[in-house]
């Protein structure tokens, strides 16, 4: 089963995903004239603005916060400094490069969402990719809906829920020798407290923790980065050589050649800002606003700051501290930059790291994936569907995760499929309400 699903996440992540994924944020960006770059300070600003209307759940701003809260977690401090390993330090400029483009994929998919989002039965808002699916296109791509949300709802125990939670316990005992089972009824005891009072209350916990962690990581980076200030300018500039010549810290066996740089740097950008994935316009949906391009605006930030930001300081890190080609790779480079850049504390900003980035990305996925329950049975699924996430968080925790891993790898793979097709199809709708925006 593991040589099959191993297979499969080949195929499913293999060129013609990587190119689609890319493709499609190179055409919006194309079709959109570049908004989403020429506006970015202004959808910054938009942020500190009040909703203008109470037609929706939560703020704009903590729609984005909801939204960044699934995005940046492990993939952040492991999945860059696995891409480094396998693809050169090239695959950084890749990583960037998928992000400028993903802004747009990113925007979309929120404009979307609000459009054609649905009220429940509950009075909550829903959306994403199943409603705007459902609602934009004709009968026949019904399907595509469905299969949308199985996969969502399937993915979303794998990657958003049972790998975190084994992260966090991983972390932790490796560094304070607290046994696994008593992170996992911590850790089941904290997202209890949070989901079980819906999005609301994920929203207020993602709005506050979101930014003190993506600040406190930010500053124990950025200082890291000064104190080496000398490498700064040898880091970027093997990052570009890199991206186009091609190099690999494994000896040259994984990733001696550009298109290594490229893949894992597409990929890994991708795991990390879920653009095109579909996963973040099911937030935004829930958003306080009448206007689908002022949220889309708000949504392409998370892009902007998962990848732009958070995942260049964990690369600048890797690269100006020396190590990246040490033997190292995943979350044990990202470690072993830190202690020896900030010797004596600089561990514990990636084990506190991973600790609170993986825990709210459980917080954010279990409301994707309870939105993508309650499309496929009705919200008499969504109370089922919490006590079912509580009990996988220590599963995950306690458990070995190499089937769940390949299994979620899968998953997510096929949640993009039906988005993008989506995306593409109804990208004129996206194209004309970002006009008459323009032109307001």
């Amino acid at each position: 089963m593991e040589a099959i699903l191993n297979e499969l996440s080949g195929l499913v992540w293999g060129p013609l995903m990587l190119a689609l994924l890319l493709g499609v944020g190179v055409f919006l960006t194309i079709g959109l004239k570049a908004f989403p770059w020429l506006f970015t300070v202004q959808a910054f600003r938009s942020l500190s603005q009040p909703p203008a209307t109470e037609n929706g759940d939560i703020s704009p701003f903590q729609a984005l916060m909801t939204a960044l809260s699934a995005t940046i977690g492990t993939g952040n401090i492991a999945g860059v400094a696995t891409a480094i390993v396998m693809g050169g330090p090239g695959a950084v400029f890749w990583m960037w490069l998928t992000a400028l483009f993903g802004m747009a994929t990113k925007y979309a998919e929120a404009v979307l969402a609000v459009k054609y989002r649905e009220t429940d039965e509950l009075g909550q808002h829903v959306g994403g990719p199943m409603y705007y699916i459902k609602n934009g296109l004709s009968a026949k791509w019904r399907c595509l809906a469905w299969a949308f949300a199985l996969f969502g709802a399937l993915a979303s125990f794998g990657i958003g829920n049972m790998v975190q939670a084994n992260s966090v316990a991983e972390a932790i005992e490796t560094h304070f020798a607290i046994n696994h089972w008593v992170s996992a009824v911590v850790l089941t005891l904290l997202v209890a407290v949070v989901i079980l009072g819906g999005v609301k209350r994920i929203a207020v916990v993602a709005s506050k923790l979101v930014p003190l962690m993506a600040a406190a990581y930010f500053c124990g980076a950025f200082t890291l980065i000064i104190i080496h200030y000398q490498q700064i300018p040898q880091a970027f500039a093997l990052i570009f050589s890199s991206a186009f010549s091609g190099s690999a810290a494994a000896g040259g066996f994984a990733g001696a050649t550009v298109w290594a740089a490229i893949r894992f740097g597409v990929a890994r950008g991708v795991f990390s800002n879920e653009a095109g994935l579909g996963s973040a316009p099911i937030a935004h949906a829930a958003a306080k606003t009448d206007q689908p391009v002022q949220q889309g605006m708000v949504a392409m930030l998370g892009t902007l700051i998962d990848t732009l930001i958070v995942c260049t300081m964990t690369a600048l890190v890797i690269l100006v501290s020396g190590v990246w080609n040490q033997g190292e790779t995943g979350a044990a480079l990202s470690l072993l930059a830190f202690e020896q850049g900030l010797p004596g504390w600089g561990g514990y900003i990636v084990v506190f790291g991973l600790a609170v980035f993986a825990f709210t990305t459980i917080l954010g996925w279990s409301y994707y994936g309870e939105r993508c329950a309650e499309f496929l049975f009705g919200v008499k699924a969504i109370w089922p569907f919490r006590m079912l996430w509580l009990i996988a968080i220590p599963l995950g925790a306690l458990g070995q995760l190499n089937m769940i891993w390949l299994m979620a790898d899968v998953m997510n793979g096929l949640m993009a499929a039906p988005n993008l097709i989506a995306l593409l199809v109804l990208s004129p709708v996206v194209f004309k309400a970002t006009r008459a925006y323009r032109k307001a």
